[in-house]
């Protein structure tokens, strides 16, 4: 078995060698430790954050986190989705909400839903709420990711479910992501789902797409 705690503590302290050498021994076991491996580098991660918050980490080192979040995916990819048809291209819009310029989370859940059979209409970050109804009218779209990092990300991802419902594409299953969301956040903003991990956002959808 993995020495999570370890691999924690590799990711928090950004250290790439050990952190691949975990990852690759648990897919080398097999893969069935993979999702808890990615909740131990996404836990690494929650570590990254406070050391930025306290000065201890630069914005260069955050950008270096996401790069090795990124690769850890990628090494855990086909184990995350095994069981998946890779062959269905469910379409769906994923994006950063308006105001919010934070990719490295969508980018990541970008990956495994690729993985899992979905065709991503990655809209990017800083997307404003029109512009994410126009994009899912013009190519027929019923399920959409909004992801957001920064609390402020929660009134722009309203407004967004909003602009939804004023455009009458009450069809439009919508789930919202990243650190400042909850079940109650989920509820006051008229949300269908929300999620912290990458799987269960996987998880979700695959249901809403049926595949």
């Amino acid at each position: 078995m993995a020495d999570f705690e370890l691999l924690k503590n590799a990711m928090g302290d950004l250290d790439e060698d050990t952190v691949k050498e975990i990852l690759e021994q648990v897919m080398a076991d097999g893969g069935a430790e993979a999702s808890a491996a990615l909740d131990a580098c996404q836990k690494g991660m929650d570590i990254v954050g406070s050391l930025f918050e306290s000065g201890e980490y630069f914005v260069g080192d955050l950008i270096y986190a996401g790069e090795l979040m990124t690769d850890a995916v990628a090494i855990l990819k086909d184990a995350l989705v095994a069981g998946g048809s890779g062959e269905s291209k469910a379409k769906m819009i994923l994006c950063t909400v308006k105001d919010d310029l934070h990719d490295i989370g969508k980018n990541i859940v970008r990956s495994i839903l690729e993985a899992a059979g979905f065709e991503v209409l990655d809209l990017g970050i800083n997307v404003d709420p029109a512009d994410v109804v126009k994009a899912a009218k013009e190519n027929d779209i019923k399920i959409v990711a909004l992801s957001g990092v920064l609390t402020l990300a929660i009134d722009s991802m309203k407004l967004t479910i909003d602009a939804f419902k004023e455009a009458g594409m009450d069809d439009v299953k919508i789930i919202i992501g990243g650190s400042p969301v909850s079940e109650i956040v989920c509820k006051n903003i008229g949300a269908d789902a929300w999620a912290h991990s990458p799987q269960t956002t996987v998880s979700i959808c695959k249901e809403w797409a049926n595949i």
